[in-house]
């Protein structure tokens, strides 16, 4: 599986990616808003992109399907509820839903609700796994639940479904906004070494045109979403909740936070 992850520089601070098979120089495009950048690339590599994918419904990640569509010939895929919010899907896809991309590349489909209602995650079946999340999972956040989904959702896609993957999972979000989540962190949990070292670093070499992966166990050390438990964080956010129970549970810490974080 060859992977390309295209910076779109846009206000919304969009990644797309082209997903291709080795072998056969098939590609999947991924939420390819940046239409222009993505069939360049493919061009440039020698690939034919055969199939497109939206992680979900919102106009930034659906808004080059037209032109894909029309430069390519390419099928259509997203998740099977999203019919009557993404014009022209061929294929609507489920939980366990395989993707095949030529003959090597199989990604496994996740049903991943909270951002929207009808979002997938795409896991790929590979020695080190590779999580194409859209606007669930961010480096060192979670998608926001304002355009059709629910906060109690998303936390049940980190619960049962993100933290239960392997630790190697390597991350590739649909947006660029690991400085600014790693503040949050710091906001949420000042003694969070990893996360002060990385933005630190970060602040001196980042470059989303040539973004660094971070893998799932990375997440769990600075992503306040999966660090439920600290006794940092809960003191920090009782500050703001003074309500909130002596020992709260995963999910009311979760759901505070991401209160906290829509207007943060």
């Amino acid at each position: 599986m060859i992977v390309e992850q295209i910076w779109t520089d846009n206000a919304y601070r969009n990644f797309n990616y082209l997903i291709a098979c080795p072998e056969t120089g098939e590609a999947l495009a991924i939420d390819p808003l940046d239409h222009k950048r993505c069939l360049a690339t493919a061009k440039d590599k020698g690939w034919e992109i055969t199939q497109i994918l939206n992680t979900h419904e919102h106009g930034d990640h659906t808004g080059g399907n037209g032109p894909m569509i029309q430069a390519t010939g390419a099928k259509l895929l997203a998740h099977a509820n999203a019919r009557n919010s993404i014009e022209g899907i061929d294929i609507g896809l489920g939980a366990g839903d395989v993707v095949k991309v030529g003959k090597t590349v199989e990604l496994l489909c996740l049903d991943t609700p909270g951002h929207t209602m009808s979002h997938i995650c795409l896991l790929s079946q590979t020695d080190i796994p590779g999580l194409f999340s859209g606007d669930t999972l961010f480096n060192a956040g979670a998608g926001n639940c304002h355009g059709g989904g629910h906060p109690e959702e998303l936390y049940q896609t980190f619960a049962q479904q993100l933290d239960e993957l392997p630790e190697s999972t390597l991350i590739y979000p649909g947006h660029d906004y690991i400085t600014n989540n790693l503040e949050f962190t710091l906001d949420r949990e000042p003694d969070n070494a990893a996360a002060s070292a990385l933005l630190a670093e970060l602040k001196g070499s980042h470059d989303p045109d040539h973004a660094m992966l971070t893998s799932l166990a990375q997440e769990k050390e600075f992503n306040t979403f999966f660090r439920l438990t600290s006794a940092t964080v809960i003191a920090r956010l009782r500050e703001a909740f003074p309500n909130l129970p002596d020992e709260p549970s995963p999910k009311e810490v979760f759901l505070k936070l991401r209160e906290l974080r829509n207007s943060w």
